[in-house]
């Protein structure tokens, strides 16, 4: 199977020890597509390092809502700069934290509203992160979701901002946590989310899938996470993979 982990953190420092034998172990098992998403400046630049260096691994930049307080203009100037690399290939991940609040709500909309622009203006796609903040979330995405590609990742949202996000023709990623006994009612959405829009993702090193929950999360563990997705959907999970690889190359903008 070829797999893509949409929306990996390769870049944090839990992976200081052992990162080329993280990579391994991924293409090992099927990973042939990579996204290392920054979450500040630091990260970004190091995405972005890793991406230069591995010819499966591409690179997204931007900051975190949980540091939209802190977003100061030479960290805006310099992921500006990042987000024009050919490695780079998405925006963010941006969006809003309701369930934290390490930044003030007005601060991550402004924040939020800054990568959407950027990424219009860079081409590139945009990696959003919500959580408990369904409704105002899909109230930003209406300002740019016609104009660019957008990535719901690790969707842990409801039902009716799941069905608003398809309107809008978002694509919608499923990270580890659906495979959580707690979390039956989140893998029950994932048949609703159109072939052509569906994305799996490990958001490494956190949210390790049954049955690797407990441990640090990394890229090859994706395919536990395609596994409970297939099931969910009654196909096998091979074809789910292709499926996914295929739309991670269409979003991300590496479709021949």
């Amino acid at each position: 199977m070829r797999l893509a982990d949409t929306h990996a953190h390769l870049n944090d420092d839990q992976f200081d020890f052992d990162r080329a034998a993280a990579l391994q172990r991924a293409r090992a098992a099927g990973v042939q597509f990579l996204l290392d998403v920054g979450a500040d400046r630091e990260s970004s630049e190091r995405a972005v390092a890793l991406a230069e260096a591995e010819p499966d691994v591409w690179a997204a930049v931007g900051v975190h809502p949980h540091d939209a307080r802190s977003l100061d203009e030479v960290t805006w100037e310099r992921i500006a700069e990042l987000a024009a690399h050919p490695r780079v290939v998405a925006v963010g991940e941006t969006g809003l934290d309701f369930y934290r609040n390490l930044s003030p709500p007005v601060a991550q909309r402004e924040a939020f509203r800054r990568h959407m622009q950027l990424a219009e203006r860079a081409g590139k796609a945009l990696v959003v992160h919500s959580r408990q903040a369904d409704v105002e979330t899909v109230e930003e995405l209406r300002r740019c979701a016609d104009r660019v590609p957008v990535v719901l990742h690790c969707f842990s949202g409801g039902e009716d901002m799941l069905r608003e996000a398809i309107g809008l023709g978002v694509w919608v990623s499923f990270a580890g946590n659906v495979t959580y006994p707690k979390a039956a009612a989140l893998l029950q959405l994932a048949p609703l989310v159109p072939a052509d829009r569906l994305l799996v993702e490990t958001d490494c090193p956190y949210l390790a899938p049954v049955p690797r929950r407990g441990r640090r999360n990394e890229p090859a563990y994706v395919a536990h996470t395609l596994a409970a997705v297939a099931e969910a959907r009654g196909v096998a999970a091979e074809e789910l993979a292709e499926i996914t690889f295929h739309n991670a190359e269409v979003v991300f903008g590496l479709a021949q």
